[in-house]
């Protein structure tokens, strides 16, 4: 029996796990597909699990709803950072958690009560060029390059927050099918450990409004490292300013690619749904 919160930030949702006070099976994937199952499990986008950690106050590790770990989650690092918080794991309200892309630094926005309300992540520097997404091709960065994903050809503008993301401007977004466009970016040859992918309209020099097609999960109803990348790409596009509003199909996320120190910070919601015992079979 293992115990469990399930979370949510903008409707990505997670089970979370304190790792280090329930006993797991030594198979993580198998576990992930079974738990994040919406039919036959608790349901999920991905399972998240809270360990100890050598190098930072707490290790975020997080399998995606197929079985295939992600380097990191926007979202799901929100949803740690308020656990942790509230839960008196970690007492103080900026937290260093060692992820697969590196330690990355969510601060917990607080009300009058000490009630998490919000929090914001130093996503850290982002990555553009090709050999860091990674993606296959010549040195440099890839910024509004054309790519054919079987009879379809887009412009796509890469960006690695930790992860790889593929970012494709549309006029409409609501236009495009992600069952259909999304799996054809995601395992392109192109891209060596498959990326996720984004699908941008812009609304205004301030805000966008994105689609995701998440890597090992399909559409989810947001992404926050996918937000981070749409926002650096729409500024590398010459589409924005460096702070937007990013507008998901779950709601919105403050995003600033700072010009002080080129560090992305994501500003958004984390919220506990509900907990309860998962039965290990």
């Amino acid at each position: 029996m293992l115990h469990f919160k399930k979370v949510q930030g903008l409707g990505n949702d997670f089970v979370l796990i304190d790792a280090g006070n329930e006993k797991l099976p030594g198979e993580l994937a198998p576990l992930a597909q079974k738990i994040c199952n919406r039919n036959f499990g608790i349901g999920a986008d991905g399972l998240v699990l809270i360990k100890h950690s050598n190098i930072a106050d707490i290790r975020m590790q997080i399998i995606n709803s197929d079985g295939s770990e992600a380097e990191m989650c926007g979202n799901a690092i929100r949803c740690v950072g308020k656990y942790v918080y509230e839960n008196g794991i970690v007492n103080k309200k900026k937290i260093n958690v060692e992820t697969g892309a590196g330690i990355i630094v969510p601060e917990v926005i607080v009300n009058d009560k000490d009630e998490v309300y919000a929090v914001k992540v130093k996503m850290g520097e982002p990555k553009l060029d090709r050999e860091n997404i990674p993606m296959n091709g010549p040195p440099g960065k890839v910024v509004d390059e054309k790519l054919k994903v079987d009879d379809h050809e887009f412009n796509i503008t890469c960006v690695s927050m930790g992860n790889p993301h593929g970012v494709i401007f549309v006029p409409v977004v609501e236009e495009i099918s992600l069952d259909q466009q999304g799996p054809g970016i995601e395992n392109h040859e192109v891209f060596p450990a498959k990326i996720n992918a984004e699908f941008v309209q812009v609304l205004s020099r301030s805000e966008i409004q994105v689609r995701v097609w998440e890597r090992g999960a399909g559409p989810t109803l947001a992404c926050g490292t996918g937000a981070c990348a749409s926002a650096v790409a729409a500024n590398l596009c010459g589409y924005t300013n460096r702070k937007v509003s990013v507008h998901l199909p779950g709601g919105s996320l403050d995003i600033n690619w700072s010009e002080n120190d080129n560090n992305v910070y994501m500003t958004g919601p984390a919220v506990e749904v509900f907990s309860g015992e998962y039965f290990l079979k």
